[in-house]
């Protein structure tokens, strides 16, 4: 059996949807397009001037009543939730969304009908690989005034589970699960928004839900509804006629699932962690889901991920032959002992390096740096980074032992962490720009111990020199 893909999708065309948006009731027009590897997911509002964009990020997200509803520089996207469950669901990673207003059609107030159109599009695989945060340990959420949680914990793939409890006879306790987001399709998609008729009250008296109609909304009747209550609903949504099914919904509709709501509200969770930017492998449990603790999670998850991707300690096998040992290192370096900090080089490629430093107590500035407490000077590791560096822009020459190699810059130094005598160095170096000229510029880290010890951004220039001694 072949090892399924992890390369990133987007879809093949442009494709249009027309509707109206829930609370403003705006006629929008909603397009689909293509986008390039490593885009995610934005927005662009093109009815304004500029044509902004707002990138689907936790960050953006400013309020969160009816909706999540995000800003950036002050052009708003509301209830963006439905349209990047979809996305989710049917595993598309980068899809720039257009719109000419400032809410999503409602539709029928599921992601059924993003859906049909992202799939009329087709989805195509890119070149990279996807990203993919997997989740190691418990990550937690938890809003103390309403009681609602969201827990993460590892899992083969991303799962989540919706439990909800609006403590009304009408709408009690509901549970939803999706094992696979392959299935997304078919158990969730078609899950409608809903309301309880007190809602519905104080939403009408306050002018919101314009876009609202019985097609894209179920209403639970969760008190006793009055006959001048009735007809104000039925003016409100253009009826001539309303009643309440014995299930205590009003009799616009048919339940697609007898759990609708909590499908609706897995949907909701899906679409909101959308915001954190990465994909997840992991189960998402949410007990009471809202948009306020999704949204916080999201942020949470966010800025745990970005964490862990700065501070990344790359996999290597470290008892794997070299590709270099300290012989053929110095046969390309000027350095020697006691100012060669490079034991081995692991990887070389044309735009990155990864060597190894096994720090011991027999290293001579532990002798004054410091006595009785022995630290790695941090100059003297942003120069091992440096000398792993010098490896990867001398082999873009054919006679490294007739170069030197000089610093130009060094930038956005930082020290993360203590080495000590016992610690095992891994520096990586990846190029920022093409060298030109002999000019290397490169983004280096140093990590130990499973994390990140140091950091810097540096330039160096290799000279040709009359010595070709090595």
């Amino acid at each position: 059996m072949s090892k399924p893909s992890n390369k990133q999708r987007t879809i093949a065309k442009k494709v249009t949807l027309q509707g109206v948006g829930l609370h403003t009731g705006e006629n929008v027009t909603m397009s689909f397009l293509p986008a390039d590897d490593n885009h995610g997911y934005a927005f662009k509002r093109i009815d304004l001037e500029g044509e902004p964009i707002i990138e689907a990020d936790a960050n953006y997200v400013v309020n969160t009543q009816r909706g999540t509803n995000l800003e950036k520089n002050g052009v708003k996207i509301h209830t963006s939730e439905h349209v990047l469950a979809a996305l989710v669901g049917l595993d598309i990673d980068n899809v720039l969304i257009e719109l000419d207003a400032p809410e999503p059609p409602i539709m029928d107030g599921s992601s059924k009908f993003f859906v049909e159109a992202l799939e009329e599009a087709g989805i195509v695989e890119q070149e990279q690989e996807r990203e993919e945060y997997v989740v190691k340990d418990v990550i937690s959420y938890k809003d103390e005034t309403t009681g609602s949680e969201i827990t993460i914990i590892p899992a083969d793939e991303y799962q989540v589970t919706t439990m909800v409890d609006f403590g009304t006879k009408v709408l009690g306790t509901q549970n939803a699960t999706l094992e696979r987001m392959s299935d997304f399709k078919e158990q969730i998609s078609d899950s409608r928004t809903f309301s309880f008729l007190h809602e519905l009250e104080m939403l009408l008296e306050n002018g919101l839900i314009k876009g609202g109609d019985l097609n894209n909304a179920i209403v639970y009747v969760d008190k006793e509804i009055s006959e001048s209550t009735m007809k104000k609903l039925e003016k409100a949504f253009g009826k001539e006629k309303l009643s309440v099914k014995p299930n205590g919904i009003l009799d616009n509709l048919t339940l697609h699932h007898p759990n609708e709501a909590a499908r609706h509200k897995l949907l909701d969770v899906i679409g909101d962690l959308a915001l954190a930017g990465t994909r997840i492998r992991g189960k998402v449990i949410a007990n009471k889901p809202g948009h306020f603790v999704n949204t916080q999670f999201a942020k949470k998850l966010s800025k745990i991920i970005k964490i862990e991707k700065r501070n990344k300690v790359p996999s290597y096998d470290l008892n794997q032959e070299p590709l270099m040992d300290v012989n053929e290192i110095m046969a390309r370096l000027p350095h020697r002992p006691p100012f060669l900090l490079v034991d081995k080089i692991l990887e070389l490629s044309d735009t990155h390096v990864v060597g190894v430093k096994n720090v011991t107590m027999n290293e001579p500035f532990f002798v004054g740096h410091f006595p009785g407490a022995p630290v790695m000077p941090g100059v003297l590791q942003v120069e091992a980074m440096a000398q792993t560096g010098g490896i990867l822009v001398l082999s873009t020459v054919p006679d490294p032992e007739n170069y030197l190699t000089f610093f130009m810059k060094i930038d956005k130094v930082k020290f993360k962490q203590q080495v000590v005598p016992g610690d095992t160095l891994i520096f990586k170096c990846d190029l920022i720009s093409p060298i030109r000229r002999g000019i290397c510029h490169m983004q280096a880290y140093a990590y130990a111990n499973g994390k990140l010890v140091s950091e810097a951004e540096l330039m160096a220039q290799i000279v040709k020199t009359k010595n070709t001694d090595s």
